[in-house]
Formats: structure tokens, sequence, C-alpha cells
């Protein structure tokens, strides 16, 4: 099953020096999110993350939880997060659990860059 496979990510930076974009591979799941956990609580340059989901299939609790401790993290730090290219099952996450009225949410890199 596709929850079963692994996490990877790219991290790069955007057109700005202070926005920091992951692009992410695979399910974001229990079983491995905590590289990227380490990856996002590393990040002291970055005042904008761009988390790009449009290759993530599939999302359970605990990442929807990462997800929103990063988005309170970078709230907190006076930070932004963005969310881009969350698929349907995804996007219907966010819906049931009140998220998609919380976080930012783009279609692409693009548009989280300026939104950001």
């Amino acid at each position: 099953m596709f929850t079963d496979a692994p996490l990877t990510f790219e991290c790069r930076q955007g057109s700005s020096a202070e926005t920091a974009i992951y692009a992410l591979s695979g399910p974001l799941t229990l079983r491995n999110m905590f590289d990227l956990q380490a990856a996002l609580r590393e990040d002291k340059m970055s005042r904008v993350a761009i988390l790009d989901l449009s290759a993530v299939p599939y999302m359970d609790s605990a990442g929807l939880g990462l997800l929103m401790n990063q988005y309170v993290h970078c709230q907190t730090h006076g930070g932004r997060m963005v969310v881009v290219g969350a698929n349907s099952r995804v996007m219907e996450l966010f819906r049931i659990t009140k998220i998609d009225s919380i976080v930012p949410q783009t279609a692409t890199v693009e548009e989280a860059e300026g939104y950001a």
C-alpha cells in the first residue's frame, strides 16, 4: 500500500534568500515524517517555509500534526508557512479538520512565493 512508501524531500532556496521550499514526495505519515521534522526545525535562516505537497498522495494525522506544528512554529517566530499543490485527498483532510481556513494554500510554488 502507498502508505508504506518512503517520504523523500528536497529543500532549496526560493527566489528570496529568506524563503525555503520543501518539495515532498511520498506519503506524509508517522512512519516516515521524522527526517522532515528534523530538517524543518534545523532551518534557522528561512523566514518563509513553502511546503510543496504536489507529490504527496496521502497524509495521516501525524503528518497533519507535523504540518500544524510547523505552521505554529513559523507564526511564533515571525515567519510564514504556505502549503502548495495539495491533492483532493489531502484537501479533504484539511477541510474536515478546518485547517483549510487556517493554513495559507496555493496551487503553485510561484504563487506561494508571491503570497509569502
